[in-house]
């Protein structure tokens, strides 16, 4: 089990590597939607859109789901846990969905459809970092606790309410 450790340590390479995404592509969509009206610099955003989904994340998203896959494959006994590893998949799979959600909105600003403000795209910022604060809770704990999610979750619709409320109605 030597190579367990190796791929515990390739995992979280490749999940730092899908976060930077997951955190910096929504404010790419801020400045794209708020800078609609300045065609070269919405070509500029357009191309690091492109290459920070295409280049960074979708790898790293997969190469984070297969190094989990084979972690548990290696370890079942994660899954006999109280819970928690069952919570955390549960917030990948939710972290998953939201990647996609990101390439969708990039396919949506790449052919200038801007359904969506800058302040749509702040408030959305905010969701990788409280889902990734319950996946760290829940490895580092090693424990699922309704009550640690439900505050997370809580101040985390705090923090997005907040945000929203906050960001003049024009931008």
């Amino acid at each position: 089990m030597d190579y367990y450790l190796w791929i515990v340590t390739f995992h979280i390479m490749a999940v730092l590597s899908w976060m930077a995404m997951l955190f910096y592509q929504p404010r790419l969509y801020v400045y794209h939607t708020e800078h609609k009206d300045k065609p070269d610099f919405v070509k500029v955003v357009k191309i690091q859109e492109y290459k920070m989904y295409k280049y960074i994340g979708l790898p790293a998203m997969w190469a984070t789901i297969i190094s989990g896959i084979l972690m548990l494959y290696l370890r079942p006994d994660l899954l006999q846990s109280d819970g928690w590893m069952h919570a955390k998949i549960l917030v990948v799979i939710v972290l998953t969905a939201y990647s996609f959600s990101l390439e969708h909105y990039r396919v949506q600003l790449e052919k200038d459809n801007y359904s969506k403000s800058g302040n749509f795209f702040r408030a959305y910022n905010e969701v990788p970092t409280v889902l990734s604060l319950l996946i760290v809770g829940y490895v580092i704990t090693k424990t699922f606790s309704l009550a640690f999610t439900f505050i997370t979750l809580a101040i985390g619709a705090f923090v997005i309410y907040r945000v929203i409320k906050q960001t003049p109605k024009n931008t």
